[in-house]
């Protein structure tokens, strides 16, 4: 084989490999951007981690000197310490929090207190409803993140496996049999996805 011929077909073969990293990264219509994917993920989480805080505030206020009172401080101080992490990683980059946090700030306490007033098991139920909305969430968000990301992937998981301790803690303390549990938790889940939606966004 000539050495012009080898050239060419080393040329062609470099040509067809480049050709397959710009349609691998290339951002298509309706796609995310990287940058702006990160962003949104860091904004959401810290919002729902403010709300997850707030949430148990609002049930301490009311059931804290109860049966359940050490159980939810509980999960409320491994919420704050996620809220943390979060507070940190908005400063570090310069993500702009979401608008909405005045609105979780009373959303959330409000949620917590109104299920509290209900019965320590309905209490129980929003924290199952609310995680199993989040688990799906950081589940997502993990998968999305590559090794360029891995400290973030990382920290996702392990703020996912402390939910999900969270919501089997509550399945334990007889969340499901809460009356209309059904209704409530499919509730409490619609409103958290909506919260979701907004916080990315707004």
């Amino acid at each position: 084989m000539s050495k012009e011929i080898r050239d060419g077909s080393r040329l062609k073969a470099r040509t067809k490999a480049a050709r397959k990293r710009k349609t691998a990264h290339r951002i298509l219509p309706g796609d995310t951007p990287a940058a702006r994917l990160l962003e949104r993920i860091v904004r959401v989480n810290h919002a729902g981690e403010y709300g997850a805080v707030r949430i148990y505030e609002g049930q301490l206020a009311v059931l804290g000197k109860g049966d359940k009172g050490e159980l939810i401080r509980h999960m409320a101080e491994q919420e704050r310490a996620h809220l943390d992490e979060f507070n940190q990683l908005v400063g570090d980059r310069r993500v702009r929090p979401t608008a909405l946090m005045p609105v979780w700030h009373a959303a959330g306490f409000a949620l917590g207190a109104a299920t509290a007033l209900m019965g320590e098991r309905a209490a129980m139920a929003c924290t199952v409803a609310v995680e199993e909305v989040i688990d799906e969430h950081y589940a997502k968000q993990a998968a999305m993140l590559g090794e360029d990301e891995s400290t973030l992937r990382e920290t996702i998981e392990k703020f996912r496996a402390d939910e999900l301790e969270h919501r089997d803690t509550a399945l334990e303390n007889d969340a499901t049999e809460t009356p209309g549990y059904d209704v409530l938790a499919a509730a409490i889940k619609k409103g958290t996805k909506v919260a979701i939606w907004l916080s990315e966004r707004v």
